[in-house]
């Protein structure tokens, strides 16, 4: 990790690597564990680009569907969601083994092309979010007289 500092004349960089080596290099290792967890959680995407709209589809297992907002804006779209601990599970259960990732997550996609937010669809079946997105056939041309 580096943390950067910009003054008027010159770019300092301090380099943290020092202050991580007087740490335990099981730190490291919990560190390394939490960041992997958290890329977990990040939902598979896949985004095909049609001649009239584009389609992303997102991979949603467990993922209870009033949990999940679709945003959009001119020329991107914004998915959050939550996959949340069953209800019936005890807080006095302890797993021998839990590869389960629980948490919100969010991403966003940002498009070439505007987007049409009126043609917006989404649908939600079988643990993946598919959203069609509707393009802008905006192809304005202004004519500019020159002057002398």
């Amino acid at each position: 990790m580096r943390v950067t500092t910009n003054t008027p004349n010159f770019h300092l960089l301090e380099d943290t690597t020092m202050i991580t080596l007087r740490q335990s290099p099981f730190d490291l290792f919990e560190r390394l564990e939490q960041q992997l967890s958290q890329a977990e959680r990040v939902p598979a995407a896949e985004i095909h680009d049609t001649a009239e709209a584009y389609v992303i589809s997102l991979e949603l297992p467990g993922v209870d569907k009033s949990t999940i907002d679709v945003q959009a804006t001119d020329r991107s779209i914004s998915v959050t969601a939550e996959r949340r601990r069953p209800d019936n599970a005890e807080e006095s259960d302890t797993a021998l083994l839990s590869e389960f990732r629980y948490g919100s997550w969010s991403r966003s996609f940002r498009f070439p092309q505007g987007l049409n937010r009126e043609q917006l669809q989404a649908s939600y079946r079988d643990g993946v979010l598919t959203i069609r997105a509707g393009k802008v056939n905006s192809h304005t041309a202004v004519a500019v007289q020159v002057e002398s």
